[in-house]
Order: C-alpha cells, then sequence, then structure tokens
C-alpha cells in the first residue's frame, strides 16, 4: 500500500508540476502580447537557462523573457560551456519541414543527370536573386528542381507566373524567363492556374518570407541564393542522411 500511496502522491505532483508550467506560460504568452499590443505570440515554452522563457513570434521570430515579462531579449543565447549559437540552432530546427509533404504536383519539375539530391525552391519571377540562382542552377548536375511558382513581389509577379505555368514547356518558359529575359507567353483562355494560388498559401503556411527560399531533401531551409557550392554541400549531405 505505501508503494501504491507513494506512486499515486508522486503522479499528482507531477500532474500539478505539469499545470503550473502550463500555466507560466500562457502567463508569459499573455504578458508578451499585451506588450505587443497583438495577438503575434505562436509558442511559448521554458528553456534551461536561467529561467528565461523562448517566446517563437508567429511571424517565424524568436525572443526571450522571463516568466513575468519584466524584460525582453531580442538576440542570440549562447551557451557559455558548449559555445553553441543556441537561438540560431533552435531556429534551424523549428524552420524545416516535412519534405514528402510538399505537393510537388504544383512545382515544375526539372531533372539533371540521375536526378538522386533533390531540392524545392519557392521563387518568385521578378526576384532578382532568383534570376541570380537559376542561372547558378543551370550547372547544377545528378540533381531534381522542384521550382515552386510564388508570387509575392507584384501583380505582375502573379500574372508571370500563371504565363509561365500555362506553358506547354513549364520548365523551358521558366528557364527562358529567368536567365534570358524572355517574356512567357499569355496563358491560353481556360487554363487553370490555381497551383500558383495554392502556392501562395502553401508558402504562407510553412512562413517563407522572401524568395527565393530552398528546401534540402532532409527539410532543411536556406533562405537566399546561396552561393552553388554551399547549396551542393547541402544537397550532398541531405541526400546521404547526414
Amino acid at each position: 500500500m505505501k508503494f501504491t500511496f507513494a506512486r499515486s502522491l508522486l503522479v499528482t505532483l507531477l500532474c500539478a508540476a505539469g499545470v503550473a508550467h502550463a500555466a507560466d506560460e500562457a502567463s508569459v504568452k499573455k504578458g508578451l502580447e499585451s506588450f505587443l499590443n497583438a495577438p503575434a505570440v505562436e509558442n511559448v515554452k521554458k528553456t534551461p537557462y536561467g529561467g528565461l522563457y523562448e517566446v517563437l513570434l508567429k511571424s517565424g521570430e524568436l525572443l526571450y523573457t522571463d516568466a513575468n515579462v519584466t524584460f525582453i531579449l531580442d538576440g542570440a543565447l549562447i551557451d557559455a560551456k558548449s559555445r553553441k549559437n543556441v537561438t540560431q540552432a533552435r531556429l534551424t530546427q523549428l524552420q524545416k519541414i516535412d519534405f514528402a509533404s510538399l505537393p510537388l504536383d504544383q512545382a515544375i519539375k526539372q531533372v539533371r543527370g540521375n536526378g538522386k539530391r533533390v531540392i524545392a525552391s519557392f521563387e518568385d519571377p521578378n526576384c532578382g536573386y532568383c534570376k541570380r540562382l537559376a542561372k547558378d542552377l543551370l550547372g547544377l548536375k545528378d540533381a531534381t528542381v522542384y521550382t515552386f511558382l510564388y508570387p509575392i513581389l507584384s501583380p505582375d509577379s502573379t500574372e508571370k507566373s500563371k504565363n509561365i505555368w500555362c506553358a506547354k514547356d513549364r520548365a523551358g518558359a521558366w528557364n527562358d524567363w529567368m536567365t534570358a529575359g524572355k517574356v512567357p507567353a499569355a496563358a491560353p483562355a481556360g487554363c487553370d492556374t490555381s497551383a500558383v494560388d495554392k502556392n501562395v498559401a502553401l508558402g504562407q503556411k510553412i512562413k517563407v518570407s522572401g524568395t527565393p527560399t530552398i528546401f534540402t531533401a532532409d527539410g532543411h531551409r536556406l533562405p537566399g541564393a546561396v552561393p552553388l557550392a554551399q547549396l551542393e554541400q547541402a544537397m550532398t549531405l541531405a541526400a546521404e542522411g547526414k
């Protein structure tokens, strides 16, 4: 009976601690949203560092504060013992996606060589960095590239995206425009361009805030037109499961 009672008491204490922990996090969320004057907090999590709470904003940013929200830290948290950038490591983890869940039928597919290494990119046809990336990708070997048309810069971006999507040779129309400035032909009447609208909704859901944004096969996010050598390395590591 003593064992049963002790076990029951332990479960009760653990449950109470869990409720208190959740209450603390809810209080932090309420306090920070009051400070920000907006329902901007997505999640609050207590860290093992000096009573700090990690606050993930809906924008994807990370902040830190205490239980009473008496201060707010907007910057990198460094573990002094390991010298690890805790904030960057956490952001990398939070920004990962489930690559297998991407609706690849909504993307332009290009296969080079054996196509073993795979990436997906979200790009706007009027994005200068995307055009630079498109030229770099022409030299990519043994890779499959899925390009999600993601027009977020202007109405013209939307029009061009839909025209490219409706082209008989989508990859050709995309590359002609992005690397040579050849304007895509107007979409024929009745062409289904819903994929472009779905891509915009998808990008917003996974917090793609700028173009280009690249995802490797293991779900890691590479924002911006990263150098080809860096992209090659990330793709190889993802393909090898490292």
